[in-house]
């Protein structure tokens, strides 16, 4: 299997609880919260792992929280490779209450400068096999450049493969510059519609869309996800369209995560772009079946993998 890394500049430690209800005034008396490592790369080796693969985690980590970081994701045997972060590793906070809606409060996290940048760069440079497959997952921090994809597509070169999920400024200036030189470039639907100016709302839309992007030079294949229309993805082969299984949703974090993980384990496996596809499809559902930050679990993919079905489309 090939290796995999997952990149994280801008990691978090996801913490969960509930409450009775959110409202503003009262002190609001939580339950005992869970402590979760997180941010996206971190989130796609979890899923990795939970899905029988290895990976290792890069992760930008500073203080104690990033020392908590750590610790919690070699608990749960993820080979960690720690670079540091110019500050401290920042935290999330997710309220769920009674009536099952979920608030999400994400702190920033510290702000980088070139040299913080060129020493992840050059770590990479130095880990990653010759046929590695580099995951860069999440927000990116402030003070990264926006061209961070083509910068770090340049540092690795040929023969890595490339697969980007992130947002902001540094998903605009891919969408907008083109020749990246990444492998997969995945969005959402919403980050889709923004990139795009107008809605999406038939898969014909979102095809359309995906199939610009790749013809622009912006990723090899363009993956969008439709939420519980499933996901589009185009690619030199052609467009192609995935279910999403409807399942029971209990917390819609770290789908988009466990698509990737998946899509990524796959590949690494040696399967066709189309069958990575399905696995994305049926982690991002078993993703929304568990509680808070948990993730997707394996016997949940393999069971929602067989009613995944992938459809080629029409650009």
């Amino acid at each position: 299997m090939r290796q995999i890394l997952t990149l994280t500049l801008n990691p978090a430690l996801d913490l969960a609880t509930t409450v009775p209800r959110v409202e503003a005034g009262p002190k609001l008396r939580c339950t005992a919260p869970s402590a979760e490592p997180g941010g996206g790369g971190v989130n796609v080796s979890r899923a990795i792992a939970h899905l029988g693969g290895t990976s290792r985690a890069v992760l930008a980590l500073g203080g104690p929280v990033g020392q908590q970081m750590a610790a919690l994701m070699a608990a749960q045997g993820i080979d960690v490779l720690a670079v540091p972060a110019p500050g401290e590793t920042r935290m999330s906070f997710a309220v769920t209450d009674k009536f099952g809606d979920q608030f999400r409060f994400v702190l920033p996290g510290p702000v980088w400068g070139d040299a913080d940048m060129a020493r992840v760069l050059e770590q990479l440079q130095a880990e990653a096999a010759q046929d590695a497959l580099v995951v860069l997952s999440g927000s990116v921090p402030p003070g990264v450049p926006d061209d961070i994809v083509a910068r770090l597509c340049a540092a690795l070169g040929p023969g890595r493969t490339v697969i980007a999920d992130t947002s902001g400024k540094a998903l605009d200036h891919v969408a907008d510059h083109g020749k990246s030189g990444l492998a997969v470039l995945r969005m959402d639907s919403a980050e889709a519609e923004d990139l795009s100016g107008q809605g999406l709302p038939d898969r014909a839309d979102t095809a359309w869309f995906a199939d610009r992007l790749r013809q622009r030079g912006c990723a090899t294949r363009v993956i969008v996800a439709r939420g519980a229309d499933g996901s589009v993805m185009a690619g030199p082969e052609g467009i192609f369209h995935v279910t999403a299984v409807p399942v029971p949703i209990r917390s819609k974090i770290g789908a988009g995560d466990s698509f990737v993980g998946a899509f990524a384990l796959s590949l690494a496996r040696g399967d066709l772009p189309t069958e990575a596809l399905r696995h994305g499809a049926a982690a991002a559902s078993a993703a929304v079946m568990t509680d808070g930050t948990e993730l997707c679990r394996a016997g949940d993919v393999a069971t929602l993998l067989a009613r995944t079905e992938v459809t080629p489309l029409d650009a």
